[in-house]
């Protein structure tokens, strides 16, 4: 029945998670957010990080000295929510893409952006006051509809770090620290499947999705190794994101209150990424006179 299955997606029943979370993933990566910040990290970040990095030759290489490198890094996290945000949502993914410039001195300048989703909702209550007494939502027909609820969101970071290279095979791994600051959104995604429900279509969505957004920073601390190949390139770190958060929406419909009071939104979780470095092979040639 709708009801049920509206709270099974809710509360992220074993069954649903089964199947969800490789639909999720799929939904992620083609996902309009998604792939919209994808395109705006690649268009901000690397051509500025190409012509940095296009004049630079190595008196040795990678392996021997640092080199100014454009490191791009797709990775993944789990994230487990924080603060006001562990009310309305539980644990999440996270997927992300990275670009930027570590000059010689091991300083790093860069731009990331990362998808957030997840089907873990804690905030059931939102739809209680379409559930019938039989426990269901109904369509326009009067009949049960699924309902499934959905976790959504983004960042857009400006990041700097250093990289220490205490360990690794090179002078271009070690540990690295970045700081952040930018943007952080999310919200309810409510889907009805292949039911029409006229309380949750078009603009009265907006009503139940909790969308939420505002500055938000971030701290990175972990490993990069870049091999001395370039076949074996990875980071790999504790993550901590926080965001300073405001609600969107002029009022909910479940509850007719505004939630106009500062949020603060706090995400933590391990990030792994396979890391494409570029940079120019050293000029081994020899001149004589």
């Amino acid at each position: 029945r709708v009801g049920r299955g509206a709270k099974i997606s809710a509360s992220g029943s074993a069954q649903h998670r089964g199947t969800g979370a490789i639909l999720n993933g799929f939904r992620a990566l083609t996902h309009p957010y998604f792939r919209r910040l994808m395109r705006t990290a690649f268009h901000l970040v690397l051509p500025l990080a190409l012509v940095t990095a296009a004049p630079c030759y190595a008196q040795h290489g990678l392996r021997d000295t640092s080199i100014v490198v454009v490191p791009v890094t797709l990775s993944y996290a789990y994230q487990i929510p924080q603060g006001d945000l562990s009310l309305r949502f539980g644990n999440n993914s996270n997927i992300g893409l990275s670009a930027g410039v570590k000059f010689k001195s091991n300083y790093y300048l860069g731009a990331e952006g990362s998808f957030i989703f997840g089907n873990r909702i804690n905030d059931v209550g939102m739809l209680s006051q379409l559930i019938t007494d039989n426990g269901d939502i109904v369509d326009q027909d009067g009949q049960p509809a699924a309902v499934l609820l959905y976790e959504r969101g983004y960042t857009v970071m400006l990041t700097a770090g250093r990289l220490m290279p205490i360990v690794g095979p090179n002078p271009n791994s070690g540990l690295l620290l970045k700081l952040g600051g930018g943007y952080m959104r999310h919200k309810v995604r409510i889907e009805t499947q292949n039911n029409t429900v006229p309380a949750l279509e078009g603009e009265y969505l907006k009503g139940y999705d909790r969308l939420t957004a505002g500055p938000a920073g971030m701290f990175f601390v972990g490993y990069q190794h870049l091999g001395n190949n370039r076949f074996i390139n990875f980071t790999f770190g504790f993550e901590v994101m926080i965001g300073f958060t405001h609600h969107l929406r002029p009022y909910n419909f479940d509850n007719g209150k505004t939630d106009d009071g500062q949020r603060v939104d706090g995400l933590n979780g391990f990030r792994f990424g396979w890391t494409l470095p570029l940079h120019r092979n050293a000029d081994d040639r020899v001149f004589y006179r």
